[in-house]
């Protein structure tokens, strides 16, 4: 599939772009000392230039992979012949609809931004993954960080004995911290129901601590006759394995085991994998936690695009809705940047099985939050599907650029990666008239 030039949307065309010098501490845990690396001294000469205001602490990015059909979910056009005789329903901003089935999302609609001129130039399922979650377009030999791993990397270490950057039910689409290296790949679990696999000793406790003191053996004579922790600071190992026995031994853990909460909150995000991840994902921010990223799959909808898409919001509206709920009720929606997002849109036409193929020139997404103009609905598509340029549009990296910048995060601040390339931690410019 070919795909034209998507010019670069003026300022008056994108609600306002401007650039601000803002620049986060850098997470300092074992990290500083990477040559390749910003050097510490120099992230916090930045972060003495960013502003007092009270800045959001943790991401929560809820996938919808495969491609979500922004027709039927958060960019309706009912009555019109892109349509297909699929409804509307009225939401919390007066005069914008969501499509029939998001009623409960529709009534929380208020808290949030809609963003209905995100264009993409990837219509791979793969290719358009990766530039979604960094930003960026796929490079030979080179693999960006994604959007959580480079808040986790920017901001200070986060209060918890967990991973700072989990991932649920997302298989092998999982974030990945790319030239920031593994340290930063989010941490997978799959149903949260389950037990969280390797975070459990094998052996019994005196065995174990046996092969630990073997272990601290093995270290001492690696680093006789080396600079010194030479070894330790390239490879971290000593780093990820104390981490790694703090978080078995945590109470923390507990944060997992959704079955802790009331009857009554279980049953309104949905007794289903996907309802529980979201439940785990609040529960996972109380802890601490700087980046949750939670998955729903099946929207890849080539067929009987209607039932199918019908069948999904009846998982996904429960469930974000009160995700966002009890969130406010926690007190944690100021402290937490909610992003709803999938890798590209659905086409106007149905095609001869009745679904709608991929389609990255006019999709949706929701943002909700600290930072974050809630009841804003930027762009518009084309009710007649004959034009693929948007009204407003945003570029991918326009996205990540706003999101850090709500962070208080310098989103033009350049890393020096492994291979001597120093690279901005995103291209795009942000999006003013969406951040408060």
């Amino acid at each position: 599939m070919s795909f034209p030039d998507l010019n670069f949307p003026s300022s008056n065309e994108c609600g306002g772009f401007d650039h601000l010098s803002r620049r986060a501490l850098l997470r300092g845990l074992g990290l500083s000392s990477l040559g390749w690396l910003t050097p510490l001294s120099q992230t916090l000469a930045r972060s003495a230039e960013a502003p007092s205001r009270h800045r959001p602490k943790t991401l929560i990015v809820v996938w919808l992979q495969g491609g979500a059909s922004q027709l039927e979910t958060f960019d309706p056009h009912p009555g019109s012949s892109i349509a297909y005789g699929s409804s509307a329903i009225g939401t919390a901003i007066p005069g914008v609809k969501f499509g029939a089935g998001l009623e409960q999302t529709a009534s929380i609609a208020g808290d949030l931004a809609v963003v209905r001129s995100m264009v993409g130039k990837e219509g791979d399922h793969r290719r358009a993954v990766y530039n979604l979650k960094s930003g960026h377009r796929p490079l030979p030999g080179l693999v960006h960080p994604s959007l959580g791993s480079i808040v986790c990397h920017e901001l200070p270490d986060a209060p918890t004995d967990l991973p700072t950057h989990i991932s649920i039910r997302s298989g092998a689409s999982a974030a990945k911290g790319g030239y920031l290296g593994a340290h930063y790949d989010a941490f997978k679990i799959f149903d949260p129901k389950d037990s969280i696999p390797d975070v459990g000793a094998r052996v019994g406790d005196p065995r174990q601590q046996r092969r630990l003191e073997g272990l601290a053996v093995l270290e001492q004579n690696f680093s006789a006759g080396r600079l010194p922790d030479l070894d330790g600071q390239r490879t971290l190992h000593r780093n990820a394995t104390k981490r790694a026995l703090t978080m078995m031994s945590s109470d923390q853990l507990k944060a997992f085991d959704v079955s802790e909460e009331a009857a009554d909150v279980r049953a309104a995000f949905g007794d289903n994998p996907f309802g529980r991840s979201c439940l785990a994902s609040v529960r996972l921010a109380e802890a601490g936690v700087r980046c949750i990223e939670v998955t729903l799959g099946g929207w890849d909808t080539h067929i009987d695009n209607h039932s199918n898409v019908s069948e999904l919001l009846t998982t996904l509206d429960p469930a974000f809705a009160a995700l966002i709920t009890t969130l406010k009720a926690r007190d944690l929606f100021e402290d937490t940047i909610v992003l709803l997002g999938t890798e590209f849109g659905r086409t106007p036409k149905l095609n001869v099985a009745d679904g709608r193929d991929h389609w990255p020139h006019g999709f949706s997404v929701l943002l909700g939050g600290g930072g974050i103009r809630p009841g804003m609905v930027l762009g518009e598509t084309d009710p007649s599907g004959e034009s693929r340029d948007p009204g407003k549009p945003v570029r991918v990296q326009d996205l990540h650029a706003t999101i850090l910048d709500a962070f208080g995060i310098d989103y033009r601040h350049e890393i020096m990666t492994p291979l001597s390339r120093p690279i901005s931690l995103s291209e795009g410019r942000s999006v003013k008239s969406l951040l408060v």
